[in-house]
Protein backbone atom coordinates (compact mmCIF):
# COMPACT_ATOMS: atom_id res chain seq x y z
CA UNK A 1 0.00 0.00 0.00
CA UNK A 2 1.21 3.44 -0.66
CA UNK A 3 0.79 6.18 2.34
CA UNK A 4 2.39 9.53 2.18
CA UNK A 5 3.69 11.06 5.28
CA UNK A 6 3.58 14.89 5.83
CA UNK A 7 6.40 15.76 8.49
CA UNK A 8 6.27 19.26 10.28
CA UNK A 9 8.76 21.19 12.38
CA UNK A 10 8.15 23.18 14.95
CA UNK A 11 8.65 27.06 14.05
CA UNK A 12 8.02 30.05 16.01
CA UNK A 13 7.43 32.45 13.28
CA UNK A 14 3.74 30.60 12.32
CA UNK A 15 0.28 31.15 14.48
CA UNK A 16 0.11 27.32 15.23
CA UNK A 17 3.84 26.76 16.07
CA UNK A 18 4.70 24.24 13.31
CA UNK A 19 4.98 24.52 9.87
CA UNK A 20 4.83 21.77 7.20
CA UNK A 21 7.98 20.69 5.91
CA UNK A 22 8.37 18.05 3.42
CA UNK A 23 5.79 15.02 2.68
CA UNK A 24 7.26 11.88 1.84
CA UNK A 25 5.90 8.79 -0.25
CA UNK A 26 6.20 5.15 1.00
CA UNK A 27 5.31 1.75 -0.14
CA UNK A 28 4.86 0.19 3.45
CA UNK A 29 2.86 -2.60 4.31
CA UNK A 30 1.53 -0.19 6.92
CA UNK A 31 0.74 3.04 8.62
CA UNK A 32 3.31 2.36 11.38
CA UNK A 33 6.12 0.77 8.82
CA UNK A 34 5.67 3.84 6.82
CA UNK A 35 5.80 6.24 10.12
CA UNK A 36 8.73 4.28 11.20
CA UNK A 37 11.00 5.06 8.33
CA UNK A 38 9.85 8.78 8.62
CA UNK A 39 10.48 9.02 12.38
CA UNK A 40 14.21 7.42 11.72
CA UNK A 41 15.07 10.24 9.23
CA UNK A 42 13.11 13.34 11.38
CA UNK A 43 13.12 12.00 14.84
CA UNK A 44 11.98 15.49 16.71
CA UNK A 45 9.39 16.23 14.23
CA UNK A 46 5.80 15.62 14.37
CA UNK A 47 4.60 13.29 11.40
CA UNK A 48 1.18 12.94 9.84
CA UNK A 49 0.28 9.55 8.15
CA UNK A 50 -2.22 9.00 5.42
CA UNK A 51 -3.39 6.64 3.22
CA UNK A 52 -2.49 8.25 -0.33
CA UNK A 53 -5.48 6.82 -2.41
CA UNK A 54 -8.84 7.23 -1.20
CA UNK A 55 -11.96 5.94 -2.80
CA UNK A 56 -14.70 8.20 -2.87
CA UNK A 57 -17.84 8.41 -4.64
CA UNK A 58 -19.16 10.87 -7.93
CA UNK A 59 -21.12 13.68 -6.80
CA UNK A 60 -22.94 13.39 -10.26
CA UNK A 61 -23.55 9.70 -11.12
CA UNK A 62 -22.37 8.12 -7.72
CA UNK A 63 -19.50 5.78 -9.15
CA UNK A 64 -16.79 5.06 -7.14
CA UNK A 65 -13.38 6.27 -8.10
CA UNK A 66 -9.97 6.73 -6.23
CA UNK A 67 -7.62 10.26 -5.65
CA UNK A 68 -5.61 11.62 -3.52
CA UNK A 69 -6.53 12.32 0.23
CA UNK A 70 -5.15 16.01 -0.59
CA UNK A 71 -6.92 16.96 -3.26
CA UNK A 72 -8.88 20.28 -2.92
CA UNK A 73 -12.94 20.42 -2.89
CA UNK A 74 -13.21 22.53 -5.99
CA UNK A 75 -11.05 20.08 -7.92
CA UNK A 76 -13.13 16.62 -6.58
CA UNK A 77 -15.64 15.01 -8.70
CA UNK A 78 -16.95 14.37 -5.16
CA UNK A 79 -17.99 17.51 -4.05
CA UNK A 80 -21.00 19.49 -5.80
CA UNK A 81 -18.63 22.52 -5.77
CA UNK A 82 -16.75 20.65 -8.41
CA UNK A 83 -19.87 19.99 -10.71
CA UNK A 84 -21.42 23.72 -10.40
CA UNK A 85 -18.63 25.28 -12.17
Amino acid sequence: MHYTVEIFKQDRRTKTGERLHTKWGFEADSAEAAEARARAEYPDCRLEVFETWVTRTSAYDSTPFRERYDTPRACSPASELYWSM
